[in-house]
């Protein structure tokens, strides 16, 4: 429960005294963790495969706007109809709805119920899909047969597209007109549907921030995730402050607003510490505790 409070505390912060932009992109990240907790987990596509998983959502210049720590699967909020990843986007988008905003993920978190429950909250979105999630298209999937390069749509509520590449890419979106069907080149080059080749520009931004954040680690070797959770914290709130003050027209990198931080946190540490007298600290000394006896001496003649 403190762990959700400091966390509320610090979205609250973030919040505060930085608005989103328009467009925005919800990842995980990991924080390395090789110990043992219940909820430390392993994906393998990522550079750190092994940790703690935090959902972010940042914007193109890598200030996070909200995180949560998965914490394991909550059983009062996740059901059937309400999966943890689309427990967590909402989450996530909470403070942005009804704005305008445009949302991008990846096919971890996307599906034709989550967009469609964020379309009725007025958020656009797109990003990569599985064939395989519910309410996708029927005859998307193995069946369908396609040549490199060909485009297929299919039209309702939601756009479902499939463009052949290497391998077939899936994608969603409620926010772009649907591309036209058939296979396109420019001469002898091949065109990249424009909704792939802008969603894969858009999803770079929790990798923006993540690189950022893990560019000078106050980290430690502890065998506690909290501690780990809580460096990479206090580096994630040192990088939206550069970006905070970077926005205001100050010119410092990275590096040198950190070492700004650290000389402005210690001299104000200099200058509220009370320091006490000589005589109160430590033990006395032998000669001292004399000389306190020698007067009580006198004193009684």
């Amino acid at each position: 429960m403190e762990t959700k409070d400091c966390l509320c505390k610090l979205n609250e912060a973030y919040a505060k005294f930085y608005n989103p932009s328009e467009h925005l992109a919800v990842d995980e990240v990991i924080v390395k963790f090789k110990g043992r907790v219940i909820f430390r987990q392993y994906i393998a596509k990522k550079r750190k495969r092994f940790g703690i998983k935090i959902y972010k959502l940042c914007n193109e210049s890598g200030y996070t706007d909200d995180m949560r720590v998965y914490l394991g699967r909550d059983s009062h909020s996740a059901s059937d109809d309400m999966t943890t990843t689309r427990t967590a986007v909402r989450h996530l988008t909470s403070r942005v709805q009804g704005l305008g905003h445009r949302i991008f993920m990846d096919n971890f978190f996307s599906s034709p119920r989550l967009f469609d429950d964020l379309d009725r909250r007025k958020i656009n979105s797109r990003g990569t899909v599985r064939p395989n999630r519910r309410d996708m298209p029927s005859d998307f999937g193995p069946k369908l047969k396609l040549r490199r390069d060909d485009v297929r749509v299919r039209k309702g509520g939601l756009t479902a597209l499939v463009w052949k590449d290497r391998r077939d890419v899936y994608m969603l979106t409620n926010m772009d007109p649907p591309p036209a069907e058939g296979n396109f080149c420019d001469g002898n080059r091949p065109l990249k549907p424009h909704i792939v080749e802008w969603d894969n520009w858009h999803m770079g931004f929790v990798d923006i921030s993540d690189h950022m954040a893990n560019s000078y680690l106050m980290d430690s070797r502890n065998l506690k995730w909290t501690t780990k959770v809580f460096f990479h914290l206090l580096d994630l709130t040192v990088l939206n402050s550069w970006i905070l003050f970077s926005s205001c027209g100050a010119q410092y990198t990275h590096r040198d607003f950190r070492l700004l931080l650290v000389r402005t946190l210690i001299e104000e540490a200099g200058k509220s510490q009370d320091r006490p007298t000589p005589s109160l600290v430590g033990r006395p000394s032998v000669a001292a505790a004399n000389i306190v006896r020698l007067k009580s001496r006198h004193n009684q003649h």
